[in-house]
């Protein structure tokens, strides 16, 4: 897994509108990489959505949050349509980026399936990364005041 202090991985990801959506679109900024395994399953949705629910908080102090999972990318358009997600959802569907940043979770629910782990990695407006969480169980959500903390620095 990436750590603080790394310089984050560069990566090129479609998004639900089939646009192409890299790192360096943001340099400049802190960027919140939101990591979640599977759209429309119960913490996954949980999660999201209280990322949606921080966005106030998280714009005020000037963080750009983008969702990262293996899904492809009409599953992410559909799941944001149904939850009312407003921040970009990335499809990482040939696993480079969640390889690049450790957030690989391997055999999720059949024998040879990768998605992508539960996890958060902030990265800096200088494009290094400031902070990483990820989960101990699949079931975990991340603390969002911790995150909003941070970015509030």
């Amino acid at each position: 897994m990436v750590t603080v202090g790394d310089t984050a991985p560069a990566f090129t990801l479609t998004a639900t509108d089939k646009s192409q959506v890299s790192l360096a679109d943001f340099a400049g900024q802190r960027v919140v990489l939101a990591f979640y395994p599977a759209a429309f399953t119960g913490v996954c949705t949980a999660e999201m959505c209280a990322f949606r629910d921080s966005m106030a908080k998280l714009n005020d102090v000037g963080a750009t949050v983008l969702g990262v999972s293996v899904d492809a990318p009409f599953s992410n358009g559909a799941f944001a349509k149904e939850n009312g997600l407003e921040f970009t959802l990335l499809s990482d569907v040939h696993r480079t980026m969640i390889t690049d940043y450790g957030m690989t979770f391997e055999n999720f629910v059949i024998e040879g399936y990768t998605v992508a782990n539960r996890g958060v990695v902030i990265v800096e407006s200088d494009g290094t990364v400031g902070y990483t969480w990820t989960c101990e169980s699949l079931g975990q959500e991340p603390d969002y005041e911790a995150i909003i903390a941070h970015c509030a620095q």
